[in-house]
């Protein structure tokens, strides 16, 4: 499947971690199809309106997925970058804080919305935007992540929503 297009580097970005890269699988036309398969399958157990994605990553699938299953799209972003109203909701990092924001009026009151990222890991971003998305009024449906970290407490992070990785590690 989808597991041959990931790439391991390591000691990225510090000593001790190895990164997950995807760059192989964007590059790949049949990887990219696949994980976009994958995910729109994913989605099929879910009744949603909006697909939303989180910068940087979660936009290249979260906006794929979205045109597969003609759906609108959402972005959530870093502060500063989106030109209209915003509402922003701050997380704590392993080491500090960062902040995302989303469009006051990126989803009406009650619209289901599915969450897209790259990446699963503490869940620190994930919860964000899921608090962003509830406090706009949209509905958070579902979780969809390309991988997840499973040694690391993400899951937990997310509640009771459901959570979908097309892999694993």
């Amino acid at each position: 499947m989808i597991e041959r297009f990931i790439r391991d580097v390591h000691d990225f970005p510090k000593p001790g971690i190895v990164f997950k890269d995807i760059t192989p699988l964007l590059q790949s036309p049949e990887g990219l199809e696949q994980s976009i398969d994958l995910m729109a399958q994913a989605a099929s157990n879910y009744d949603f309106d909006l697909v939303c994605g989180i910068e940087s990553r979660g936009f290249i699938f979260g906006t794929a997925l979205a045109r597969k299953l003609d759906k609108g799209f959402i972005p959530i972003r870093k502060p500063g970058k989106l030109p209209w109203k915003t509402a922003s909701e701050s997380y704590e990092l392993e080491y500090g804080n960062d902040t995302i924001e989303i469009h006051v009026d990126a989803a009406e009151n009650g619209q289901g919305v599915l969450m897209v990222d790259d990446l699963l890991a503490t869940g620190g971003t994930m919860s964000a935007a899921l608090k962003l998305v509830r406090k706009i009024g949209g509905v958070p449906v579902a979780c969809l992540f390309v991988i997840e970290l499973g040694f690391l407490p993400g899951r937990e992070k997310l509640g009771e929503i459901p959570v979908h990785s097309l892999i694993s590690y």
